[in-house]
């Protein structure tokens, strides 16, 4: 008698947690992680695919090549899905040419004048992948690099670790950096992207995400409306170089301050969008710094999907797909042609290095390197 007492004690015991258990994970009772190889590197080292599912059924499909987001699919207003990011539909194509499609960028998202910069006393040179210029992290950036893996449980859901540490000197860039990489899909549509690093020397360090986003899902991106929070941007050289002016949007083509169409006015005789071939600047964002903050919004009329930008970061590349010239054959076999996609990448200005008047970029021994970026998208009428 006494046995059966001690067996069903435990077993309501064993309920009442399984209960309080399923209480507990509920918000994210359907939200999964799962894996599957996704092919090898030309050295033979075994790359996998990971895909992100939350309870609404967006589905964020991520490779630890590159920390790539593949695939984004979202509904439209008629909640049929499709995929809002460009890319390929095997490994093998991101190695051989991919423009950065999706991929995790570093140690420094965009442009370095000349591949040069002066740190501590002591001049780095970097290797020039951009005309003259170093262009995000090198010739074997972390766009080209396997990182190390695990699931993490977090209180928004089951999250995707990525993990590389950055040698001294890899790229020319000095000290050993550890730098981690978490994806989590929420529970309101939002792909967040939480990076950390830390160094043993000095160095600078400028993280950033690079989809290439199309609300349509194919198509040009030129009747997407934009809005991006910010009053001033950074006008460029014939480079793409900072000339080091913060220059007010007001009365421009970059003032997106009010929601306008892509294709409103990027084709207009002006000097800074033929630098560019279109839009290819840093704006800076209207917030305080390290504050999480929208930075901008994306409407695609025909599905009504709607993308939002938030960051910590104090600049933003808007980007347009300029470069894009038909040679490259995507998902599906479709051929991408010139601005068939726009990237917004969450950043520090390009060139802060060689810039004492933007915001620094340089971490040291001892501190932590924090970036959120978060992609989120719904359905507006």
């Amino acid at each position: 008698m006494q046995n059966t007492y001690v067996w069903l004690t435990l077993l309501w015991a064993g309920t009442c947690a399984a209960f309080l258990l399923g209480c507990v994970s509920a918000p994210h009772s359907r939200a999964q992680i799962t894996r599957e190889p996704f092919g090898r590197t030309k050295e033979g080292t075994p790359v996998d695919l990971f895909t992100l599912r939350n309870a609404k059924g967006v589905e964020a499909r991520i490779c630890n090549y590159g920390g790539i987001v593949v695939s984004f699919r979202a509904p439209d207003r008629h909640g049929k899905m499709d995929d809002i990011v460009l890319g390929y539909d095997h490994l093998d194509d991101y190695i051989k040419n991919n423009p950065f499609f999706g991929a995790l960028v570093g140690r420094y998202g965009n442009r370095i004048a000349g591949g040069k910069f002066t740190l501590d006393g002591k001049d780095y040179t970097l290797a020039t992948n951009n005309g003259p210029n170093a262009l995000h992290g090198g010739l074997k950036g972390f766009d080209k690099v396997v990182w190390e893996t695990s699931i993490r449980t977090t209180q928004e859901g089951p999250a995707l670790q990525l993990k590389y540490l950055s040698k001294d000197g890899e790229e020319g860039y000095p000290g050993n950096l550890s730098v981690t990489a978490l994806y989590t899909l929420t529970d309101d549509n939002g792909l967040k992207l939480d990076y950390t690093a830390a160094t043993d020397k000095e160095t600078i360090v400028n993280l950033t995400e690079h989809s290439y986003f199309n609300l349509a899902g194919k198509g040009d991106v030129l009747k997407h409306s934009v809005m991006i929070s910010a009053d001033k941007f950074t006008p460029a050289d014939s480079t793409l170089i900072p000339t080091g002016e913060l220059r007010p949007v007001d009365g421009t083509p970059f003032d997106f301050r009010k929601p306008t169409a892509i294709g409103a006015r990027i084709d207009q005789e002006d000097e800074q969008l033929k630098f560019g071939n279109g839009y290819d600047h840093n704006f800076v964002i209207n917030k305080p710094p390290g504050e999480l903050a929208l930075a901008a919004r994306v409407y695609e009329p025909t599905t009504g999907r709607t993308l939002e930008v938030l960051t910590t970061e104090p600049g933003l590349q808007f980007y347009t797909g300029n470069f894009l010239d038909g040679t490259i054959k995507g998902k599906g076999g479709r051929v991408y042609q010139r601005r068939n996609g726009f990237c917004m990448e969450a950043q520090h200005f390009p060139d802060s290095p060689n810039h004492p008047n933007f915001p620094p970029v340089v971490l040291k021994p001892g501190q932590l390197y924090r970036n959120t970026i978060i992609y989120r998208v719904s359905v507006g009428q």
